[in-house]
């Protein structure tokens, strides 16, 4: 029988964080000075609640000695929780509006945990996206005007869809048509990695011409189902090898594909750079990539269409508006993936009204009923986000609801 968890994460003992050279706290680097205009505040507390969502979604609250508190999401996943916890003193009576240099801080403490990829810079993004939060409320500005104001006034959403017959062809085109004539949504996405009765092997990574064909089929039918009155993407989930990849993309390039997403697995850039090329079916990546050091690898070997970095997997706002800066330069636009919760989801459309070059942020809940109840403000309304112009990211959780979907054996953090 398991054990309850006692463990203090806070007081963990790590001597790589406890010395390290680039120490980048406030009193090390001397960031003394008082602030006017009420930006003197400090960092209290920092609490997390995770939600029993589709996904299990990671909430993150930073408290204040003025009172004010800022939401923010991490990427869901075991671990993520106690992350935050052992970051917690790292942060405690520092300027929440100090974003970028606690982001740093965070990253160069975390040094010896894994903080160049991984569950690590998740947790690490799930401080900066409340970071966010909170110094759009101290400087009663929205969330957009922090990442250097805004491009657009609503950001596009896509909607991943899905159906009990998701390898049936007929069945994807049927739900394609629902979601846009009865939901509103003009942008769609459907997954290709389902069974086709032809597989023989499910490790070795290979699409048989039965199993090509059949994907084949799935995109010809919803594509003509919507034609001009929706983009359609579709996504593979990092399953193929090579070769099987680029047959796909060859076999899919007379249909009017928005995009082709992870069509091989993420590991070996050459690969992915391979299949790219060999195609003139958009290829997208990029959610299986962390910070703009890697994102900025497929960028620069152009191994990518499009990229679609996950905000708060990729360690959070400003680090994908990072990305969509290198992006910029190769004329490449960004699609946000996404499968928050509406706090990220939202933190992922401020991000979006800031970049020139973003395409549209991922809806993945539309068949989760209560998502929006998460949350007093309409989120999404007929395919679109409207960005807030409240401070923030301008939302207010409904903590009621919160503790109606609360993970078993966790709770729910304290209100303001």
């Amino acid at each position: 029988m398991g054990q309850a968890n006692d463990v203090d994460y806070a007081d963990l003992h790590d001597p790589n964080a406890e010395y390290t050279m680039r120490e980048l706290s406030s009193e090390t680097m001397g960031v003394t000075a008082k602030r006017g205009g009420g930006r003197d505040v400090e960092i209290t507390d920092v609490q997390t609640t995770m939600i029993d969502g589709n996904f299990p979604w990671t909430l993150v609250r930073i408290y204040t000695d003025a009172g004010i508190v800022g939401t923010g999401e991490a990427y869901w996943g075991a671990g993520v929780p106690e992350l935050i916890e052992r970051m917690k003193p790292f942060v405690i009576g520092e300027n929440p509006l100090d974003i970028d240099r606690l982001y740093e801080h965070l990253v160069q403490k975390m040094s010896g945990e894994g903080s160049v990829e991984g569950v690590t810079v998740t947790a690490i993004a799930g401080i900066e996206v409340a970071l966010h939060d909170l110094a759009g409320k101290i400087l009663e500005v929205p969330a957009y005007q922090l990442l250097g104001g805004k491009y657009r006034d609503r950001m596009r959403v896509y909607c991943d869809c899905h159906t009990e017959e998701e390898a049936d062809p007929e069945a994807c085109a049927d739900e394609a048509r629902r979601v846009v004539d009865d939901l509103g949504y003009d942008a769609l996405k459907f997954d290709l990695d389902v069974p086709s009765g032809f597989e023989k092997d499910r490790a070795n990574r290979h699409l048989r011409p039965g199993e090509v064909r059949h994907k084949a089929e799935i995109v010809e039918a919803v594509t003509e189902e919507v034609k001009d009155e929706a983009d359609v993407a579709f996504d593979c989930h990092w399953t193929f090898s090579g070769g099987s990849g680029k047959r796909l993309a060859e076999e899919i390039e007379e249909y009017d594909v928005w995009w082709l997403e992870d069509p091989v697995p993420p590991e070996n850039l050459e690969v992915q750079e391979e299949v790219t090329k060999s195609t003139s079916t958009p290829i997208t990546v990029g959610e299986n990539r962390y910070r703009v050091t890697e994102e900025r690898r497929l960028i620069e070997n152009q191994a990518v269409d499009i990229v679609a970095p996950d905000m708060p997997k990729v360690g959070g706002m400003r680090e994908t508006r990072k990305i969509a800066d290198v992006a910029n330069q190769y004329y490449i636009p960004v699609a946000m993936h996404n499968v928050s919760s509406p706090i990220a989801t939202m933190a992922s459309a401020h991000v979006g009204a800031a970049i020139p070059n973003a395409l549209a942020v991922e809806y993945h809940s539309y068949e989760l009923g209560w998502w929006e109840d998460l949350v007093e403000e309409d989120v999404i309304e007929d395919g679109y986000i409207e960005i807030p112009e409240e401070p923030g990211l301008g939302l207010t959780l409904d903590l009621d609801a919160v503790a109606d979907h609360v993970v078993e054996g966790d709770w729910v953090f304290d209100e303001a």
